[in-house]
């Protein structure tokens, strides 16, 4: 078979509709160091995805820093399916103790969001931790409500990730509520991503190493928050998320399983030997794209294009 090319251009759908996708794409890019992942959000706009470009190149070029942990725990994503199918996931997991659930999905009934964290408690039994995910999607009043009875279907919530918008909700919130809070868009959509930890809004934060523009760049964030955290994928292909791997790795601490097991979400993949958990961890590797499965899921003429553009639009800032 031919040598593969330097970038690739990359489209494979998805098992289950997430974050309002059905499908995930993005650009690979080989360097002296292996291949980087360049995958922004297509809502993210081209000053933002700078930070995407700069952690692709990082991986293309430099490479990461040295791990300080052989396997990294992991926790098993559940979309906003119905009960049954959020149990199977929870089962088919790898292992994984610890379970995030996407609540507040649009458009879905009273009591959807209960019955679900009500299934994922019984596939992981009384032992396992349960943290939701709202994508910051209520108000304070309504968050106060809600996460009480959503803490009481899960039979108790390790956390709840960005359930309010910005750092100001998520400070009043924190006062008004007992379950433990963690900052997510707060800090990746920032300008000021330390404000969460000078308001003590969060208990946690949540790092993803593109939007935050590499893993020295999220070590160096961590260490001025100095608050837990949790390292996070950005539903990425395995190449994209070994970078996550990495940060994860590479932290003093780890005290929370992390969410870097969303490979499982991709009807593809890019590698023969895909970044999945077993026994609840992910050893730390760095998978190389396999030929075949890269050609397989080359994106078709309109996409590619699309990338092109987007991709000498962000160079053209960085």
């Amino acid at each position: 078979m031919s040598a593969m090319p330097d970038l690739v251009v990359w489209d494979v759908p998805l098992r289950t509709r997430f974050r309002g996708l059905t499908r995930r794409d993005g650009v690979l890019l080989r360097g002296d160091a292996g291949w980087g992942e360049f995958s922004p959000f297509w809502d993210y706009d081209d000053a933002a995805a700078v930070r995407w470009w700069r952690a692709a190149r990082e991986a293309a070029d430099e490479g990461w820093p040295a791990p300080v942990r052989t396997h990294v725990p992991v926790n098993v994503t559940v979309p906003a399916v119905d009960p049954e199918h959020a149990h199977r996931i929870v089962t088919a997991s790898g292992g994984c103790r610890t379970a995030k659930v996407k609540v507040a999905e649009p458009g879905q009934p009273a009591g959807a969001d209960e019955a679900r964290l009500e299934a994922v408690r019984d596939a992981l039994g009384p032992d396992g931790a349960i943290r939701v995910d709202a994508n910051a999607a209520w108000d304070v009043d309504t968050a106060v409500r809600v996460l009480a009875s959503l803490d009481r279907a899960a039979g108790g919530l390790e956390y709840a990730e960005q359930p309010v918008p910005g750092v100001e909700d998520l400070a009043a919130l924190r006062r008004r509520t007992h379950v433990p809070l963690a900052a997510d868009e707060a800090v990746r959509r920032s300008d000021d991503p330390l404000a969460v930890a000078r308001r003590h809004a969060a208990d946690v934060v949540v790092l993803k190493v593109q939007p935050l523009g590499g893993v020295r760049a999220c070590l160096r964030l961590a260490e001025q928050l100095d608050l837990p955290v949790v390292v996070s994928s950005a539903l990425e292909s395995s190449v994209g998320l070994a970078a996550g791997l990495a940060l994860a790795a590479a932290l003093p601490e780890l005290p929370h399983a992390c969410g870097l097991a969303t490979a499982a979400l991709l009807a593809a993949d890019l590698v023969e030997d895909p970044l999945l958990p077993r026994d609840g961890a992910i050893a730390v590797r760095r998978p190389e794209p396999t030929p075949a499965l890269l050609a397989a899921a080359t994106a078709p003429e309109d996409v590619a294009a699309r990338w092109g553009g987007r991709l000498a639009a962000v160079r053209a800032r960085a």
